[in-house]
């Protein structure tokens, strides 16, 4: 899995409708105060090990300030939110031509699985996540918090 996280002081989410190009009526749109926005990428080797690394990982990671303005506070402790986006273009390979080549991504009913597992795998930590629509054309918005951007790729760390 491969996610970009930000460290924000607000975020949105709203889908839109291919046709039309305005917000999709039937998607209630999703928004957070300060927290993180999550972009997950999944690839079809991850499963559960890597949803259960990282969800540790995101809860625990120190990147919000404590008394003394130091990053040594976790999103737990300051009762920060998450919006999760899943975005396959992670798996972008540039190396090639002009067109970003996407077979490094997973197959869309085992990405969605995985990514709907990892939410989960958050909630359970006692965080308030709040979703973007898996393959949907998205606009998210927020406002960068520091800026903090940190990039984590289990493929680095093993399987």
């Amino acid at each position: 899995m491969r996610i970009v996280l930000q460290r924000v002081a607000s975020a949105g989410v709203d889908v839109v409708d291919e046709r039309t190009g305005e917000p999709d009526p039937s998607f209630d749109p999703q928004s957070i105060g300060p927290g993180y926005v999550l972009l997950v990428g999944v690839g079809d080797d991850d499963g559960d090990a890597q949803v259960a690394w990282l969800a540790h990982r995101i809860a625990n990671l120190r990147v919000f300030e404590d008394g003394d303005g130091r990053m040594n506070r976790s999103i737990l402790e300051v009762g920060g939110e998450v919006l999760s986006i899943s975005q396959f273009t992670l798996f972008g390979d540039v190396r090639k031509g002009n067109r970003p080549s996407f077979v490094a991504a997973g197959r869309p009913k085992h990405a969605r699985r995985v990514w709907l597992a990892f939410n989960e795998a958050l909630r359970a930590r006692g965080l308030t996540v709040r979703e973007g629509r898996f393959g949907a054309h998205m606009r998210v918005s927020l406002t960068n918090d520091g800026p903090v951007t940190i990039t984590i790729d289990t493929a680095a760390i093993g399987r």
